[in-house]
């Protein structure tokens, strides 16, 4: 099923006043898509999974399930959650403690009114599809977070729903659970074929399960796209530093004008910008702008006088494969993610700096 908010704000009264956790949401979800909702912590993506779910009313614009206009303060009108045909998973998994795994993946249909056959086969098949056939007698205590989780979405998708929201629900697993249930989780939704509005704060989980993200900060859209869209073509420096595996290095730098020749300086060096990221500029105008450029980008060059752009490392962490350093050029620090592991603290080195993967953006533009 399609979902669509259109002009969507929530605003929520308080003590302090009026609190805007929503401004003007414009979403489009297609029918069998999975949508992630990214953003740091209090940016209104959860606001968003609950105004979907019918949880709250938005206090303007609109929010359409199909074709179905499902809440409009405009037109007046409201379709409770019971009506809407969703299902949503928090990350609390939000279990019945006292029943089994089968009396509480079965609950919802209990709810419903279906026959007792019916229920017991959807039970059944709907624990074979997440691997928890074997514990459906077992009670929540007994169960390991993994299972746990399995058992909240084995609830959520028995019933058929048209829609199915997910609240951070790999955020109580560890790392390597973590990493091995994603996996699981865009398989079971393909499998599905079930509309999926997915929220989290890990950039990872975004980048691996969405096929579109929106990025959100203080309850707007900073940009919506493909995981490759904001990863390859950030539109703000917000966006470019929030997503990747480690923040895009960002500095100021001045941008001059020499004949058919524009250049950027960086710690004291001149650096000639080619055809592509000179019509970026351009475009932007002249000046001092914004100048990204992602660590795993920067190459360690062989020899200092081969380099357009020296330094000094001041720090190495050691993150395994890789060793992320922090260069000190000029009076700027830029970040380097590097396979070398002779490099140490103290260490000269000369960097590769590939311009056609540069970013530029207008100063003081954050959104």
């Amino acid at each position: 099923m399609r979902l669509v908010f259109s002009d969507v704000s929530k605003t929520f009264l308080s003590f302090r006043g009026p609190v805007r956790a929503v401004h003007g949401v414009d979403l489009a979800v297609g029918e069998g898509e999975f949508f992630v909702l990214l953003g740091p912590s209090g940016c209104g993506k959860s606001t968003v999974l609950n105004l979907a779910a019918g949880l709250l009313k938005p206090t303007s614009g609109e929010i359409l399930l199909g074709e179905r206009v499902v809440a409009s303060r405009d037109r007046k009108s409201f379709v409770p959650p019971r009506e809407r045909n969703v299902a949503m998973v928090f990350q609390s998994y939000a279990l019945y403690p006292h029943l089994t795994v089968f009396e509480n993946i079965a609950f919802p249909l209990r709810i419903a009114g279906e026959k007792k056959g019916d229920v017991e086969q959807a039970v059944l098949q709907a624990g074979k599809m997440l691997g928890i056939g074997d514990i459906l007698r077992a009670r929540p205590a007994e169960l390991s977070g993994g299972q746990r989780q399995r058992v909240a979405i084995a609830r959520a998708i028995v019933r058929k729903p048209a829609l199915f929201l997910l609240d951070e629900p790999l955020s109580n697993l560890d790392a390597g659970l973590r990493a091995s249930t994603r996996g699981e989780l865009k398989q079971l939704q393909r499998d599905l074929g079930i509309t999926t509005l997915y929220v989290t704060h890990d950039q990872t989980e975004a980048m691996t399960l969405g096929d579109r993200i929106a990025l959100l900060r203080d309850g707007r859209v900073v940009q919506t796209g493909t995981p490759e869209d904001l990863y390859e073509r950030p539109e703000t420096p917000f966006a470019a530093s929030f997503i990747g595996q480690t923040p895009m290095n960002l500095v100021s730098v001045p941008v001059l004008e020499e004949g058919k020749d524009l250049s950027l300086v960086l710690g004291g060096n001149k650096l000639i910008l080619p055809a592509g990221p000179a019509r970026k500029v351009i475009n932007l105008g002249a000046g001092t702008l914004l100048f990204g450029i992602r660590p795993e980008h920067i190459r360690i060059a062989t020899g200092i006088s081969e380099a357009p752009v020296t330094g000094t490392v001041e720090a190495a962490e050691n993150l395994g494969r890789e060793t992320l350093l922090q260069v000190r050029v000029g009076d700027r620090t830029l970040s380097v993610l590097t396979e070398d592991k002779s490099i140490g603290e103290g260490n000269a080195v000369a960097l590769d700096i590939p311009l056609e993967k540069a970013h530029f953006f207008k100063q003081g533009r954050d959104r």
